[in-house]
């Protein structure tokens, strides 16, 4: 696939699922690696970057309904933190070829979680 129409309904599709918070962006890194071509660290990179906008869109919407248990918020984020610079400083001493692994199995595990999985 190449042009602009499938990087748009991409984008698109990306979007909205981020909207209702229920991750775009693993949409946007299949996108990219599957059929835009892009290798997988840069994809996750560019997923990195797409996600700090569409959080900040999706957010306000999310507050005013109530959607968000303020009561959670600090200790998840300040966890996410911790978790995410440990993980990445881990990461950058893996073998990509083990990360892509890794990724392409916890794509597929998801994917039967919300094919078969209850709820």
């Amino acid at each position: 696939m190449t042009g602009w129409l499938p990087a748009v309904l991409a984008g698109t599709a990306a979007g909205v699922l981020s909207a209702f918070g229920i991750g775009g962006g693993t949409i946007l890194l299949l996108w990219l690696t599957a059929f835009a071509g892009v290798p997988q660290d840069l994809a996750q990179g560019v997923n990195l970057l797409y996600f700090l906008p569409a959080a900040a869109m999706a957010l306000p919407s999310h507050l005013r309904n109530g959607y968000v248990d303020r009561r959670t918020v600090l200790p998840a984020v300040l966890t996410g933190l911790i978790g995410t610079a440990l993980t990445a400083w881990l990461a950058t001493g893996l073998d990509t070829a083990l990360l892509h692994r890794a990724f392409g199995l916890f794509t597929v595990g998801i994917g039967l979680r919300e094919l078969f999985g209850k709820g």
